[in-house]
Parts: structure tokens; C-alpha cells; sequence
């Protein structure tokens, strides 16, 4: 192999561990649990079993999209364990697909078309942030909230409002507990909500009740 083989080579493999590198930071700023280091070795190792694939077995055309093939069930599995299904919610699929996405960068890297590749990475990072952050109101997100009361009437008060705001409750616990000043209850809601303020709306509602705080909404 000569020297320009070998540029030409290295030249895939860092392109995939930059563009694999860009989606990762993004997730790692969204504190996600597949951050910088999965997603670059996902793009890394898509640009290596292609190279491998078109080097390795010759020039025959039927390896190496067999190659390629198997990249795709691969990541499917990878994906599939970022997806949790909890208390009838789904949680990672945008990481599951954001590792699925990553993997086509990374062969796109490896056959060497690396302006399909940055097109890709681009529209990826306007998806996720630019586009989030100058249209916020398009698509849903999910609510996480956690208040007590020592009025169980007072508690379903609240949650009657909150069904009729017209959200998607999708789970509600209601626990008694006890402590040194007595008995008290304990609610815990997860809703889907259309990007808005509605975070804001809970807060002044709640705020209302001199009987109900707030343990965590987020």
C-alpha cells in the first residue's frame, strides 16, 4: 500500500471521527446516555467495515454491500438498547435514531463521499438544535412533575385542570406518606405537552395553593 493509499484511508477515518464526533457533542449536551465517544465509534466503525468491506474482499460488489448491510442490522440492535419503555412511555428513540443516522455518515465516510456526509451531519445539527431553538413550538416533550398535599382533594383538583388543558397524561401515582408534622400525599405525573410554556402555566397555577408543593418539574 502506498503513501497515498494510506492518506486516502486515514483521510475516511478522521472525516467520520469528526462528523461522529458533531452529532455526539450535541448529545452529550442534551445529557444524553450515548454521547461524544458512542456515537464517534459508531461513525468510526461504520467507516471501517466499509473500507474493510471494498479492501479486504477484492473488488466484488456483492461483499461489500453484504458488508454494508450488516453495519445497518448492527446498529439496529445498538439502538434498540437505547430505548426504554417506562411507566407507558418511550424514552431514546431520537438517540436510537440519531446512532442509526450516525452509522450511513460513517459508510458514507468510508466510500469516501464526504460532502454527502457533511450534508448530512449539517441538516442533522439544524434538526436537532437550530430548529428546536427558533421554532420550540413544533412537536411535543414530555413533563416530569412531582408535588404534595395533605388534601387528596386538592390533588385531583389539580389533576382534573390538567386534563382538561387537553395534554396526554400518561402516568399518575398518588402515594400517602407520613412525617414528623403528620400524613400528607404525594403525587407523581408524566405528560406530553405541545412545546410551549405550559411549564410556566403549572407553576403560576400551583402557586395558587397555599396547600400543594412542589418537589420537582421538569
Amino acid at each position: 500500500m502506498d503513501i497515498n493509499s494510506i492518506l486516502e484511508l486515514s483521510s475516511r477515518l478522521l472525516v467520520a471521527i469528526a462528523l461522529g464526533g458533531i452529532i455526539g457533542i450535541e448529545r452529550e449536551f442534551r445529557a444524553k446516555d450515548a454521547g461524544f465517544r458512542t456515537h464517534f465509534l459508531v461513525s468510526l466503525g461504520s467507516a471501517l467495515f466499509c473500507i474493510v468491506s471494498q479492501y479486504g474482499f477484492g473488488v466484488d460488489l456483492k461483499d461489500s454491500s453484504r458488508v454494508a448491510a450488516q453495519v445497518v442490522s448492527g446498529i439496529g440492535f445498538l439502538g434498540a438498547g437505547t430505548i426504554i419503555f417506562h411507566k407507558n412511555m418511550v424514552h431514546g428513540l431520537t438517540t436510537a435514531a440519531g446512532l442509526w443516522v450516525t452509522a450511513a455518515i460513517g459508510l458514507a465516510c468510508g466510500t469516501g463521499m464526504f460532502l454527502a456526509a457533511t450534508i448530512s451531519t449539517v441538516f442533522i445539527i439544524l434538526g436537532l438544535e437550530v430548529l428546536h431553538a427558533f421554532i420550540p413550538q413544533i412537536g411535543t416533550y414530555t413533563i416530569v412533575l412531582t408535588f404534595s398535599s395533605t388534601s387528596k382533594e386538592r390533588i385531583k383538583e389539580i389533576v382534573d385542570q390538567i386534563k382538561r388543558d387537553s395534554v396526554e397524561l400518561f402516568s399518575y401515582e398518588l402515594k400517602l406518606r407520613r412525617n414528623a408534622q403528620g400524613e400528607y400525599y404525594n403525587a407523581h405525573i408524566e405528560i406530553k405537552v405541545k412545546r410551549d410554556n405550559y411549564n410556566e402555566v403549572l407553576m403560576n397555577r400551583m402557586s395558587d395553593f397555599d396547600d400543594v408543593t412542589i418537589t420537582r418539574i421538569e
